[in-house]
C-alpha cells in the first residue's frame, strides 16, 4: 500500500468534482447474502486520482482479509463461489474492528487529502458492499464511519447506460478491459475492475460534455 501524505503535483483535489463526495471503489467478499448475519470475509477499496484533464484514474488499492465475526454464518455455496478458506491457517486476516478501523482511517484521510466532506461508495451492486460495510461497522461500534450512510454510485446502472451491460465481467470486456477468470472473485480483483469501468464512464463523459457547474461544493453543502 503507498503512503500517500500529498496529492502528487500533477493531481486535483475531488472536491467540485462530485459536489464534495470523495468516490472511493469497494468490494466485499462474504460468507452470503445477508449482511447482518454472514460473515464479511475480505473488503478491498481503490483510491482514485483526478488528473489536470479532469480525468479519473486508479491509483493505489488496499486489501484486507477478514475475520469471521462470532456467530457470523458461513453459506458454502458463498464460499465455493469465491474461493475463501476462512480457516486457512496462512490467510492473515484482521479481526473485523481492526480491518474496518485500518480502511476508516484510510478514507478520512483520502476524504482530507482531496479536500471533500464524506466518501460516497462505488460499487457494482453497491447496494451489498455498502450494506456489508454498514453493518460490520455496527457490529463493532464504530461511530465515524466515512461513508454516505445510504448514497451509492453503482457501476451496474452506469454500465448499462454506457455499454448496454450489467455483468461485471461484460462491462469489463466493454470497456476494453481483459478479464481473467481466474482471478475474479477476489475483492482487490473485482475492485480494481469496478474502478476501471467507473472512471472509462467518466472519462467518456468528461471528454463529452465537461463538468457540469453544479458539480461543485456550494457553502450549504460544506456546512
Amino acid at each position: 500500500m503507498t503512503d500517500v501524505q500529498n496529492l502528487p503535483p500533477e493531481s486535483r483535489p475531488m472536491a467540485n468534482r462530485f459536489r464534495g463526495f470523495l468516490p472511493v471503489v469497494v468490494d466485499v467478499e462474504t460468507g452470503g447474502f445477508d449482511c447482518r448475519r454472514h460473515a464479511l470475509l475480505q473488503v478491498a477499496a481503490v483510491f482514485l486520482r483526478r488528473g489536470p484533464d479532469d480525468h479519473l484514474y486508479r491509483e493505489r488499492t488496499l486489501s484486507l482479509h477478514v475475520r469471521p465475526f462470532e456467530g457470523g454464518l458461513l453459506d458454502p455455496k458463498s464460499l465455493e463461489v469465491n474461493g475463501i478458506d476462512p480457516f486457512h491457517p496462512l490467510r492473515i486476516a484482521h479481526p473485523e474492528d481492526q480491518a474496518l478501523g485500518k480502511l476508516f482511517s484510510e478514507v478520512r484521510r483520502e476524504v482530507k487529502l482531496n479536500q471533500c466532506k464524506r466518501a460516497i461508495l462505488v460499487g457494482h451492486n453497491a447496494h451489498f458492499d455498502l450494506g456489508f460495510v454498514h453493518a460490520a461497522a455496527e457490529r463493532c461500534g464504530i461511530k465515524r464511519n466515512p461513508f454516505h450512510p445510504f448514497s451509492s454510485l453503482d457501476t451496474v446502472s452506469l454500465s448499462a447506460l454506457a455499454y448496454g451491460q450489467t455483468v461485471l465481467a461484460r462491462a469489463a470486456e466493454a470497456t476494453g478491459l481483459i478479464w481473467d477468470s481466474e482471478s475474479a472473485h477476489s475483492a482487490a480483483y473485482d475492485a480494481e475492475m469496478t474502478a476501471d469501468i467507473f472512471c472509462s464512464i467518466a472519462n467518456r463523459w468528461i471528454d463529452a460534455a465537461g463538468i457540469p457547474q453544479s458539480a461543485a461544493l456550494t457553502p450549504e453543502d460544506a456546512g
